[in-house]
């Protein structure tokens, strides 16, 4: 079982715009080329942070249309809010707030002996690092620059450095990375 954050960037470590679009991602490559698909099938529980989670609900109808639902995961989700958020219909949410390590033991126990993923977005995974629970990057990195948004992972990591395991090239829009959070 591994903790992983596997999300998109752009080259220069956005992952968003600033208002929160994805409109840069979209064009860039067919997610069925990714790693995704086989990524998703080892995900047992879902992080996710509410700005990542107010997405979803704003873009519903998208979602609905490429995937047939509101909600396109099976798994429980763990969603991390200060605020009062609206449920998707025939989702497994939970709503919590404060330190990620309680909840993450809830999550390894939902999980089972599958994954989990911190969806995002990097505020949140930075929370899990900082508290030692995560295991993986996995980087969609695009080949586009947006000079400002939300970052990919505000944090320093220095010392002792992440560990790149992996690099694979994603038709002509994506580099997908893969890197090993080492032990501190």
């Amino acid at each position: 079982m591994k903790t992983q954050y596997y999300t998109a960037t752009s080259l220069d470590g956005f992952i968003a715009t600033e208002d929160d679009s994805l409109d840069w991602l979209f064009p860039l490559g067919d997610i069925n080329d990714t790693s995704y698909p086989a990524f998703i099938a080892e995900v047992g529980a879902l992080a996710m942070g509410a700005s990542t989670y107010e997405w979803m609900l704003r873009h519903a109808q998208t979602v609905t249309a490429e995937t047939g639902s509101a909600w396109p995961y099976t798994q429980p989700t763990w969603v991390f809010t200060n605020r009062t958020l609206p449920a998707i219909a025939g989702a497994t949410l939970h709503f919590v707030r404060g330190d990620v390590r309680p909840v993450h033991a809830a999550m390894r126990e939902a999980a089972q002996d599958k994954n989990i993923w911190v969806v995002g977005g990097g505020d949140l995974a930075g929370q899990f690092c900082d508290a030692g629970l995560l295991d993986e990057l996995i980087i969609q990195m695009g080949s586009v620059t947006l000079g400002k948004g939300k970052p990919l992972f505000p944090r320093r990591l220095t010392s002792p450095p992440l560990v790149l395991d992996s690099v694979r090239q994603v038709g002509s829009g994506f580099a997908e990375l893969r890197y090993r959070v080492p032990t501190r």
